[in-house]
């Protein structure tokens, strides 16, 4: 099983082998299931699916709170908020620069989410 570290320590999901899909192999323990729960919880907002297609379309591959306040009509401790919610699921990191923030886009996070819920085995 690969789990990815993102966010620190913490595995984003205990989640796919290489080449099959887990939920469709065979049932997914308990704590497989409150960990996938826990990222689909994160990305089950509308402002934090924006946010996410946001940072990764970005050229540089990383926004600051500043640069997702007008695109996105919201306040900085809105967009903040939605931002931690997305660090803490290990879909983004945080990278702190001075009195700034930068948030980009764990690639492994969403890979790993696609392969758990990729319909071919």
């Amino acid at each position: 099983m690969i789990t990815s570290a993102v966010a620190g320590t913490r595995p984003a999901l205990p989640l796919a082998d290489a080449c099959c899909a887990p939920l469709l192999r065979e049932p997914i323990t308990t704590s497989q299931a409150a960990e996938l729960a826990r990222l689909l919880k994160a990305l089950a907002d509308p402002t934090r699916l924006r946010l996410v297609s946001m940072v990764a379309a970005r050229e540089e591959g990383e926004a600051c709170v500043c640069d997702l306040t007008e695109p996105l009509g919201l306040t900085q401790p809105t967009i903040s908020h939605h931002l931690k919610i997305l660090v803490d699921a290990g879909i983004f990191t945080r990278d702190k620069r001075g009195v700034w923030a930068y948030y980009s886009l764990v690639p492994a996070a969403l890979d790993a989410l696609a392969a758990v819920l990729r319909t071919t085995r």
